[in-house]
């Protein structure tokens, strides 16, 4: 009987952020995700045991990422691994692109190096939410040209969540504009079981309702009275959302399917 051993590298949208958990302390304190989702696709689709463990922090830079998370990662001796990373970098001025893709391309080198199949993936566009979308929609969509072609010749499998024009839609993004919601989450997970050519769980939601309606003035500044100014402030003090906060699954764990929601 083959095992199927799954970790997952990143930061916010790998980690979850945006699907809640009951039961946390405060909200975002305790999140699900499409990785998570992506491991329960595996489970239910699969007669082997499917082991996840799941690294990835909230507020990561892409260089954290690599230095923090692939070294243990690539420990667990993982027969499959996704990657994500630079969301964080390409909401910063000075982000150098070309650096970042030569950091991506470092990853395929050694995760192809171990024998474990790589699965590169984008994260969906927030820019139609966001303050001076041009500009990061701009980087996005360069580093995920980037992406995509280094999938290509490597022959890896490539989710394209970023040209998603579906996803973009406010309909799929949490209060913050910048994460994804539970619904969102969801396509994302079966679109990467489906790169990997795993059919997603027929009971799963990938289709949200109609977008919500433009915000008007005064939720537009809730949104930055709430969401814009602590990032900013984070942002002015060198601090990140992910100070003190640990890896949800930096072990293996074992994952057994639920049964189809009725």
């Amino acid at each position: 009987m083959a095992e199927i051993k799954y970790v997952a590298l990143g930061d916010s949208f790998t980690e979850g952020v945006g699907d809640d958990l009951p039961g946390g302390a405060y909200p975002g304190d305790r999140v699900r995700g499409w990785a998570d989702l992506v491991a329960e696709g595996l489970a239910r689709s699969s007669t082997d045991p499917v082991y996840y463990a799941n690294f990835a922090i909230r507020g990561r830079l892409l260089g954290p990422i690599i230095a923090e998370q692939l070294p243990p990662a690539l420990a667990l001796a993982p027969t499959i691994v996704t990657f994500n990373g630079g969301g964080n970098d390409i909401l910063r001025p000075k982000a150098n692109l070309a650096h970042l893709v030569a950091q991506v391309a470092d990853v395929v080198h050694q995760v192809k190096q171990t024998g474990s199949q790589l699965v590169l993936l984008s994260g969906g566009n927030p820019t139609k939410g966001l303050p001076l979308r041009g500009a990061i929609e701009k980087k996005g969509d360069a580093l995920n040209d980037a992406v995509r072609a280094l999938a290509a010749k490597n022959a890896l499998p490539f989710a394209d969540n970023w040209t998603d024009h579906e996803l973009a839609g406010s309909q799929y993004w949490a209060l913050d504009r910048l994460h994804l919601n539970e619904i969102g989450h969801h396509r994302v997970a079966a679109r990467v079981l489906a790169a990997m050519g795993v059919e997603a769980p027929s009971d799963w939601v990938t289709r949200a309702p109609a977008p919500r309606a433009k915000p008007g003035a005064r939720e537009n500044a809730k949104y930055y009275r709430e969401h814009v100014m602590p990032w900013v402030q984070r942002r002015l003090t060198g601090r990140s959302s992910g100070d003190g906060r640990v890896a949800k699954y930096h072990e293996w764990t074992l994952i057994s399917p639920t049964p189809p929601q009725e």
